[in-house]
Formats: C-alpha cells, sequence, structure tokens
C-alpha cells in the first residue's frame, strides 16, 4: 500500500516545494481520472451485486455488527463490486450519484452501521478525487476506489467549526513546504492501523486562520487511536479518537490550503451521500411494518403512521436526494441550502418510521436481536451525526445570511 504521504504522486525529481503552490490552484480545476486503471461496473450490475452482498453477509453480520464487529470483509467485497466508484467523474460515463446513494441504501436497509462506514469511505474517494491537489493522490484514490484501503472522515469538528459552533481542536502551524499539526479529535470512525481519513486543522496566519484540510493515516507518526466510550449502538463503525503529537503533513499530502473553498466545494456531495443511510433505515423500517399487516385483527389501523404514507413519503424525498445529485459541482450556487434540507428531513422521517415500526410490530420488535429495535438506535444516530438535525437547521440560516450578503 503506496500512501499518500510516503511517496504516492511524486515523480522522480520533483520537488515537494512545487506541489506547495498548486494548494493556489482553484477547486473546480478538474477531477482526477481513473479511467486508464479501473472500470466502472453498469448501474443494474453493480445495484445486483450489492444487494447481493446486503442480504447475504451483511445481513447476517448485522447484529454482530452493532455490538462492535467491524466488518472488513464486507467492505473489502463491495470495493471490488465497484461500489465506492460508481460516484467518480474520473471515470467513463461520469458521476453516477443516485446510483450510489441507492447501493449505499440497500446496505443500509440491512446494516446501518455498515452502510455508515461504507459512506465514510465514499467520503473519503471524494476528498481525493476532488482535491487541487489531485496529482499526489492518484495511487491513493486507486486504492481507495477499489477498497484496497479503507479510508473515514475525520472533518465533523471542522465542519461544526465552519458553522460557529465550537472551536477547532486541531492547530498546524507552517513546516518548511508542509505543516507540523497537534490535537485531539474524539470521534472519527472507519479507523483501523492502515486507513487512511480525511482531517482539517486550523493554522494562525498574519492575515488571519486559515484551515488546511489533509489526509492521513494510521500508520504515520505522531498520529495514535484510543477508543471511545461505548455507544448505545453502532459499535462496530471502527469510531476512535484521534491524537496528533507532532504530526508531519508533508506537501504532498495536503488535500487543501485554505480549505474552506475546498470544503464548500465538496460539501453538497459529501451531505447527500449521507442520505442512502437514512434511507435505506426508512425502507427497512417500512417493510417490518408490512410484515405484520392485518394480523391481530387489524390492530395495527389504529396507530398513526401507516406504511403506505410513510413509503409515499420516502418515495418523495428520494426523487429530490435524485435530482438534487444530477446538479452537484454544477456551480448552483444555494444547492447546499436544498441538499441540507432533504437530509434533515430524511433524519426525521427516519426517526417517525423506525418508532412506528416499533409500535406496529409490538413485543417482537423490542426483542435485542430484533432488527426493529436495532434501526430505532440507528434512526437516532443519523439524527445527530454530524451533520445533526440542530446543526442543519442553523447552518441553513448560515447559508441563506451568507447568500443575502452576496
Amino acid at each position: 500500500m503506496n500512501h499518500a504521504g510516503h511517496g504516492g504522486g511524486l515523480s522522480p525529481g520533483e520537488s515537494h516545494h512545487h506541489v506547495f503552490h498548486r494548494y493556489d490552484k482553484p477547486v473546480h480545476a478538474g477531477v482526477l481520472s481513473l479511467a486508464d486503471d479501473i472500470d466502472r461496473p453498469d448501474r443494474e450490475t453493480l445495484l445486483a451485486a450489492v444487494r447481493e452482498i446486503a442480504r447475504g453477509p451483511v445481513t447476517a453480520q448485522a447484529e454482530s455488527v452493532d455490538r462492535g464487529f467491524y466488518p472488513e470483509e464486507v467492505l473489502r467485497q463491495l470495493g471490488e463490486a465497484g461500489a465506492f466508484r460508481a460516484h467518480l467523474a474520473g471515470l467513463p460515463g461520469g458521476p453516477d450519484y443516485v446510483t450510489a446513494i441507492e447501493a449505499l441504501a440497500e446496505v443500509s436497509k440491512a446494516c446501518a452501521s455498515t452502510g455508515f462506514v461504507y459512506w465514510c469511505q465514499l467520503a473519503s474517494t471524494l476528498f481525493a478525487e476532488r482535491t487541487p491537489n489531485a496529482e499526489a493522490f492518484h495511487d491513493t484514490l486507486l486504492e481507495l476506489a477499489t477498497g484496497e484501503a479503507l479510508g473515514g472522515t475525520g472533518i465533523s469538528n471542522a465542519m461544526k467549526s465552519i458553522g460557529g459552533l465550537e472551536e477547532n481542536s486541531l492547530k498546524a502551524r507552517p513546516d518548511g513546504d508542509g505543516f507540523i499539526v497537534d490535537g485531539l479529535l474524539p470521534w472519527v470512525s472507519n479507523l483501523g492501523p492502515d486507513h487512511y481519513f480525511g482531517a482539517m486543522a486550523v493554522v494562525d496566519t498574519p492575515e488571519g486562520p486559515k484551515e488546511v484540510m489533509f489526509l492521513a493515516n494510521g500508520e504515520d507518526p505522531g498520529v495514535s487511536f484510543s477508543r471511545c466510550p461505548t455507544f448505545s449502538g453502532l459499535e462496530g463503525t471502527a469510531t476512535l479518537s484521534v491524537s496528533f503529537r507532532g504530526y508531519r503533513v508533508p506537501a504532498r499530502n495536503v488535500l487543501a490550503y485554505p480549505a474552506r473553498p475546498f470544503v464548500g466545494h465538496i460539501c453538497s456531495a459529501f451531505v447527500l451521500l449521507q442520505c442512502g443511510v437514512g434511507w435505506g433505515i426508512i425502507q427497512g423500517a417500512i417493510d417490518s411494518i408490512r410484515e405484520v399487516a392485518g394480523q391481530q385483527n387489524g390492530v395495527n389501523d389504529f396507530l398513526d403512521d401507516q406504511p403506505d404514507a410513510l413509503q409515499a413519503e420516502l418515495d418523495a424525498i428520494v426523487a429530490r436526494v435524485a435530482s438534487l445529485a444530477g446538479e452537484l459541482f454544477q456551480g448552483r450556487k444555494d444547492l447546499f441550502i436544498d441538499v441540507l434540507t432533504v437530509r434533515a428531513e430524511a433524519a426525521v422521517l427516519a426517526l417517525r418510521a423506525t418508532q412506528a415500526a416499533l409500535l406496529h410490530q409490538g413485543a417482537r420488535g423490542y426483542l435485542m436481536n430484533s432488527p426493529v429495535q436495532r434501526r430505532v438506535r440507528e434512526a437516532q444516530f443519523v439524527a445527530i451525526v454530524t451533520p445533526a438535525i440542530k446543526h442543519i437547521r442553523k447552518e441553513i440560516e448560515r447559508q441563506k445570511a451568507l447568500l443575502a450578503a452576496a
């Protein structure tokens, strides 16, 4: 495995200083092409392969993953099936975010823990593909897109910092053509000793604070992991605390500096992809309601939320997600507001649908080995993971104010 920070992407004799100046390239300068390296399965072939994996090992392992088993082998299988590259623009046919999100929903319907680490993998490929420093990340993107390497996203704290919710907990200072980073990230998912993950640190400059976004690896010197407290669910997502102590980011590992324009460029895709997790949870809940329809002399008909109405709400959300997917990276300035809105609506519907499923299923759904009660906890996670519902609503107002002031 070639870590980006260990030589990937630099040709012999090319100076790090030369790469450093590429930070100033516009964030829309282009995307990294893998067309000469890998192909992409067509939509139906990919979805069929993902459904087979979801209905087989994902379903079989769901209870164990919820309690702490990390589904590494399943992620490798998804990578081999092409699930981590449907959304990549640098392959023939261009990006297909609709298929990427639908495939994610298939897995999340069976196990949202596996779905969430799947999303983390997609996010890490998004970082590596869309960076203005793309030449340096070719080998890394290829490994992530095929599942040879696994990756997470460590920008929850940074997103909250940009939104004015909390301070950035990572501090960086210039060091030659790179940076030295110190600090602690409390929650980073899909981590392992040799996994990649994105992170963002604040740099004090004479012009004021700026952020640098970079790709790190668990094997890099200066990076260490520690366990988080036990969660009420999704224990198998390999969510750890990450400590940086004197961690050096070489120029070739920098995704963007300054980072905010890059974050603005990818944020709609980053958040829209998450909708696949909520979609899967909601559909799984609706299916479990239908499993018990008509039982006990129709008593479930007296409950407020019924499957056809919930399905109609989900179908409307899915249609909007598909429409928004076609507008990604097209320059619409208010797109992020619409993406945030549908992401929040999916989270709210996930809470309602899973609660309704528990009421419809009754005691059998309350058993610890039942996917019905597990989805209640998975939906709660979707509602609070970054961006949480409350964060989204605040961010929408911030985005509206920024547009009004522009």
